[in-house]
């Protein structure tokens, strides 16, 4: 998922490995505030609402709170019930049945395996243009759906009366229950969704929602909006806040100032923060699986597409001074593009086995080399280079950090031009740039999840990048070998190492993401992938 370079996330061992956070687990003896409204503070704003269009991490926060799949993120490694309250699988893992609960949506709409069915097919219909439809790719005929060969009503999810969902695969997926976890797996109410056609999800009333919260305000430009308890919600007995405020606030010092005022209940910490508060019993350091990398449109010219270019660029970052000078908050140097921690096989952490260090590594006399080799190689006695990043502090300090890195090497001319989150989010889409700093998260607890962004024809390679050898990997580890994990493996480490030699992207960080919460704010549940952050469970204590 695209994160906000301002969301800055680091490395876990496991993908489900789910944090309370804040003061522990709830107690039956703490006495809760009058007031259950959650503060909360977000560094970019919301982009959409729309779940086939979604492709944020803020966007898929707040969705994660007002609407609700088939399964959802629990503890114990494992998917638990959401809105289907049990499922089986077949004994060849092609097929997969989920029993549904009786819930309702926030406008009294039952929600059934209609819309499921609907929701599903909304996304992986071309004309919809959503850039998620690619994690479809395992459902029946999904592929062929996208590519325009087949109707929507060919894809693999049928509606067995109103409260059944039978899913039927291309092959056998293991990490499939947690896709279903996904807002791009949500269900979508047809009739809202049609009435609405353009609108839908670009305001807060011009959407419904089945999840513990529905967002009640939302002009779909405001730097601010709010959650309230979804009385609809088929838990909602359990649910205690009765809103959360989100509010975007970009300079972390004007943050810190609301966090110590009492205006928000946690903030982000940025620059020097994280020094001065690692000792406040309110401090965090949050883990994640993201990774900050620099995109290259080898779409423009000669230049970005000359391997020797992109090895120099690389190797002319100083990552170590950049994360241990520059940010000093936990963030770590990447041994790859697949992030520390998110899979383990066998005790082997993939990170280390798929790592290629002269991909990361810092040389600028090799750089200066391989740079002029590429400028006499494309007939050029300089360049120019403009690098695009989110106008975020985080943001601002990565390019003028590589922005000095950069300009060592001759000829090189770097211009940085910093843009509000979803305007970047645009020019990536539409390849619109020259060089991108890109924060990407994890979805699900599997190297896929990151390398099947950089096929050929995926929607989110706005660099262009190309590699048939890379292709073939990718391939043959979601068909040929998806029932064989020595040998998916094994696709996955080649494919990882191909990206990599040939530096098809320029991974600068793994980011770290200090957080200061208020001791009032108990069981908050936090995600290190997908979406981040589930309040369901939250109240606010006395002080």
């Amino acid at each position: 998922m695209r994160v906000s370079s301002a969301l800055k996330l680091g490395t876990v061992a496991t993908f489900s490995a789910i944090l309370l956070a804040a003061c522990g687990t709830s107690s039956s003896s703490t006495s809760r505030a009058k007031d259950q409204t959650l503060n909360w503070m977000e560094a970019s704003a919301l982009p959409t609402m729309d779940p086939s269009k979604a492709t944020d991490v803020v966007s898929g926060e707040t969705m994660n709170n007002t609407s609700q799949g088939l399964l959802k993120f629990g503890k114990n490694s494992k998917t638990y019930p959401g809105v289907a309250k049990s499922y089986t699988k077949s004994k060849d893992g092609k097929t997969y049945t989920f029993n549904l609960r009786k819930s309702q949506w926030s406008n009294g709409d039952p929600v059934t395996a209609k819309d499921f069915v609907f929701g599903w097919q909304r996304t992986v219909n071309p004309k919809t243009g959503s850039q998620y439809a690619y994690l479809y790719g395992d459902v029946k005929n999904a592929n062929a759906v996208m590519k325009g060969k087949k109707p929507v009503s060919a894809l693999g999810i049928k509606a067995v009366g109103n409260y059944k969902v039978v899913v039927n695969l291309e092959h056998p997926v293991s990490y499939f229950p947690t896709l279903v976890a996904q807002t791009s797996f949500f269900p979508q109410n047809e009739s809202v969704v049609k009435k609405l056609g353009k609108k839908y999800g670009t305001n807060a009333k011009n959407n419904v929602y089945n999840g513990p919260f529905k967002l009640t305000y939302w002009t779909g430009t405001s730097d601010n909006w709010t959650l309230t308890k979804n009385d609809k919600y088929w838990d909602a007995k359990h649910v205690t806040l009765k809103h959360v405020k989100f509010n975007t606030v970009k300079d972390p010092q004007t943050a810190l100032s609301q966090y110590q005022t009492g205006k928000l209940d946690a903030t982000y910490l940025s620059g020097q923060q994280p020094k001065n508060y690692k000792n406040s019993k309110n401090y965090h350091s949050r883990d994640g699986s993201s990774i900050a990398y620099i995109e290259l449109n080898e779409r423009r010219d000669s230049m970005m597409k000359n391997k020797k270019a992109r090895q120099a660029l690389s190797l002319a970052i100083n990552r170590d001074q950049f994360v241990n000078k520059v940010l000093d908050d936990g963030s770590k140097v990447p041994t790859g593009f697949v992030t520390t921690g998110l899979a383990v096989r066998d005790g082997q952490d993939f990170a280390k086995e798929a790592a290629v260090p002269s991909a990361v590594a810092y040389n600028l006399k090799k750089a200066k080399q391989l740079w002029n080799q590429a400028l006499k190689e494309t007939g050029r006695k300089s360049y120019s280079l403009t690098l695009l990043v989110d106008d975020t502090p985080v943001g601002k300090s990565t390019t003028e950090y590589v922005q000095s890195q950069w300009s060592k090497l001759p000829g090189l001319k770097v211009t940085n031009q910093n843009l509000p989150y979803k305007t970047r989010l645009a020019r990536s889409a539409s390849h619109d740039f020259q060089s991108v700093v890109t924060l990407w998260g994890a979805d699900f607890p599997d190297p896929i999840t990151d390398l099947s962004l950089f096929t050929s024809d995926a929607s989110y390679n706005d660099g262009g990048w190309k590699s048939a050898a890379y292709d073939r990997n990718i391939q043959d580890a979601t068909t040929t070998n998806a029932n064989r994990p020595a040998q998916r493996w094994q696709n996955l480490v080649n494919a990882q190492k191909i990206l990599m030699r040939d530096q098809g992207v320029i991974p600068i960080y793994q980011p770290g993401k200090p957080q200061l919460v208020k001791s009032t704010v108990k069981n908050l549940v936090y995600f290190p992938v997908s979406s981040n952050w589930d309040f369901s469970k939250v109240y606010i204590a006395n002080k």
